[in-house]
């Protein structure tokens, strides 16, 4: 339908009738997911289709951009489509956005990128590339560390992008957060197939030493599991009770199995070029939806070529 204004009509007025032009929008009557919701709405379009719309981020659930194809509708919720393309895209060779709305966003990192600015390094870090990122779109905005990973250390981790949402996230984490799980390659072959290393940590700054007895440091507690043994190593999927700086590192130490290509805890050898450890998992209720979020992404292709069999 072609929009007509008349001479009365406020600049105010016409920006927000040239901005409702640029999306479709959606009232939602009945209970769905996502999907088919969109399916029914958009008669004879492809689930293909459908999937390409969530992952370049046109679509949102009351203003906030959705990814999720199973997302729970409910009534009275709006969905919006967007007819141009996300002009905010993200796109870096070192880091890759899997979820973000008003609150947080999440994203998988690669190796050899630092989580949060150093004195030393303060623009090649994740933290720095999305502030930029969220600066786009509002010059105030910025985001909020809530955890990190090592930069060796490839894998999933979430910020905050307000500071009442990291707040919460901090002072609430073990409750919030319920799952949080790596994978490793250590050397040798791990003799239980399952086990618990637990020990106190202490943060010497060039590295953190560990203590079977209370020596003043952090209680530190790694679940382990062994996943395959192959070529004189093991595949290890790891679950941590608490999170401490480079605990899952020297906790392989202290078992007598340290990370491939981890020469600060213990290995000489590095057959992949990067230390063979991988956040995959992160699972948690959402700090103000209350929702239950699950992340996961594959093991790194070059773990699995390290644990073929000869």
């Amino acid at each position: 339908m072609k929009e007509t204004y008349n001479k009365k009509t406020s600049k105010n007025e016409r920006h927000v009738a040239h901005t409702a032009s640029k999306h479709t929008d959606y009232r939602v009557t009945e209970p769905a997911e996502l999907m088919e919701f969109l399916m029914k709405k958009m008669a004879g379009i492809s689930r293909t289709k459908v999937k390409s719309m969530l992952t370049n981020r046109t679509i949102s659930v009351d203003n906030i951009i959705r990814t999720q194809y199973n997302f729970p509708l409910k009534p009275g919720m709006t969905v919006q489509i967007s007819k141009e393309k996300h002009k905010h895209e993200f796109r870096h060779p070192m880091l890759k956005v899997l979820y973000e709305d008003a609150y947080l966003i999440v994203v998988e990192k690669k190796e050899g990128l630092l989580s949060v600015a150093t004195e030393r390094q303060k623009e090649r870090t994740a933290q720095h590339i999305l502030n930029e990122y969220v600066k786009r779109i509002h010059r105030g905005n910025r985001i909020y560390v809530v955890h990190r990973l090592d930069r060796e250390t490839s894998g999933i981790m979430m910020y905050a992008k307000d500071e009442k949402t990291q707040h919460n996230l901090r002072d609430n984490w073990h409750n919030l957060v319920r799952d949080r799980r790596y994978v490793a390659i250590v050397t040798g072959d791990v003799e239980q197939n399952e086990g618990t290393v637990s020990s106190w940590l202490t943060d010497r700054k060039l590295y953190v030493s560990s203590s079977p007895v209370d020596d003043g440091g952090k209680f530190s507690v790694t679940h382990y599991r062994v996943i395959k043994r192959a070529n004189g190593f093991s595949l290890l999927e790891l679950q941590l009770e608490t999170g401490r700086k480079n605990q899952i590192r020297v906790h392989m130490e202290s078992l007598g199995h340290p990370v491939v290509g981890d020469e600060r805890y213990g290995c000489d050898i590095n057959p992949l070029g990067r230390l063979a450890l991988h956040a995959f998992k992160l699972c948690f209720h959402h700090p103000v939806t209350h929702e239950w979020m699950e992340f996961e992404t594959p093991y790194p292709t070059p773990f699995k070529t390290l644990m073929q069999k000869h």
